[in-house]
């Protein structure tokens, strides 16, 4: 198996402020998880309003069978939307990938 954690800090935009984008992040997640067949189980996360706020705002936990699944949710196209999303409200991205 092999997780995929990506953290990702995300800031104010015009029309929302950081933890609003991370709820939004978290529904559209939503789709992708519904989506994306060689996803075993996957979860976004929100930083706690009241933890330190330069940490992560949320991340990203993804099992895959192996890292030919991981390499095609990156390119399947409802992780392709997801990901633009995420470009536009994003400051700061930390990811690892590891089998256990």
């Amino acid at each position: 198996m092999i997780r995929h954690i990506v953290m990702f800090k995300l800031k104010d935009t015009d029309r929302k402020t950081a933890y609003e984008n991370a709820l939004e992040a978290r529904e559209r997640f939503n789709d992708v998880i519904e989506k994306v067949e060689v996803l075993r189980k996957g979860e976004l996360v929100i930083n706690s309003e009241d933890a330190p706020q330069d940490n992560y705002t949320v991340s990203l936990i993804c099992d895959f069978d192996d890292i030919d699944g991981l390499n095609a949710y990156q390119v399947h196209p409802a992780h392709v939307n997801f990901g633009k999303f995420i470009a536009a409200v994003k400051t700061d991205r930390a990811c690892i990938d590891y089998e256990y």
